[in-house]
């Protein structure tokens, strides 16, 4: 055979057109954008549940600090102190309580969110813990009185959870909550909000009820435990756009070598 033969493409070997190269080369450059901009996503995720997982081991078992008053408040609107473990001590103010959709370690359920004011003058929304949604009476929860008289407490400082929950939103005119949005809380109970801590409490788990029952609402069952799977997901992001750049340069060589072959060259 020779050389001259051997240099022309077989059939279904030809260039590709103008048009169907610039598809090809469009499609491989949105790939490779969009892996390389979900993998420096999971570097942004890794560093935040690092960063959370270090603040819930140096915090949560930490002796119990007074609650940040209003002078640090700022320091928490700019996503410090998640997971100080606080103290409170004051009177939980009367009305009704907030029942917010959520799920814990026991299931699917609600928490019971009573604000407190402390004994500094400012208001604190308090998580008294968990009731399970087949607890009886249930929707009535609400309405039963927080605990009367001075109350301390411990707890745990979480950031508020503005909007709502996954594809729900607040409802506070229909009294459904599937977030705790301090703010809005705040809001529907006509609570002064501008001496509202921009935080609230998960309280700490209480001593057993008479024999060992359980009392409810059920405190304690913040989750201080989180897995970190983002370094494998980075991993495979970053290695699916090398790929996609591995396949358009062994295009890219191939076209070269069909184009060449075909002028004869």
């Amino acid at each position: 055979m020779s050389r001259a033969s051997r240099s022309v493409p077989g059939p279904g070997r030809t260039p590709r057109g103008p048009l169907a190269l610039t598809a090809w080369a469009l499609l491989a450059a949105v790939l490779f954008s969009g892996f390389i901009l979900l993998g420096n996503w999971q570097v942004r995720r890794l560093h935040w549940k690092l960063g959370l997982i270090r603040d819930v081991a140096t915090r949560v078992h930490a002796p119990p600090v007074a609650a940040p008053g209003p002078a640090q408040w700022p320091q928490i609107a700019g996503g410090q102190q998640q997971y100080l473990h606080v103290r409170l001590q004051g009177r939980f103010l009367e009305g009704e309580q907030t029942l917010v959709h959520g799920t814990s370690e026991l299931g699917y359920g609600f928490w019971v969110i009573a604000p407190l004011r402390t004994d500094r003058g400012f208001i604190v929304l308090v998580n008294r813990g968990y009731i399970p949604a087949t607890l009886p009476g249930t929707p009535a929860y609400a309405k039963l009185a927080p605990p009367a008289g001075e109350a301390r407490l411990t707890g745990l400082l979480r950031f508020s959870e503005p909007g709502g929950g996954f594809l729900r939103t607040n409802r506070p005119a229909a009294h459904q909550w599937y977030s705790r949005d301090v703010s809005a809380m705040a809001s529907a109970r006509g609570l002064p909000t501008a001496r509202v801590a921009p935080y609230f409490v998960d309280a700490d788990a209480g001593a057993p009820g008479p024999s060992g029952r359980t009392t409810w609402p059920r405190a304690g069952l913040t989750v201080t435990r989180f897995s970190n799977n983002h370094l494998a997901y980075l991993i495979t992001w970053y290695l699916l756009a090398l790929g996609v750049l591995v396949a358009a340069l062994l295009v890219g060589r191939e076209e070269w070598r069909l184009r060449r072959a075909s002028s004869g060259r």
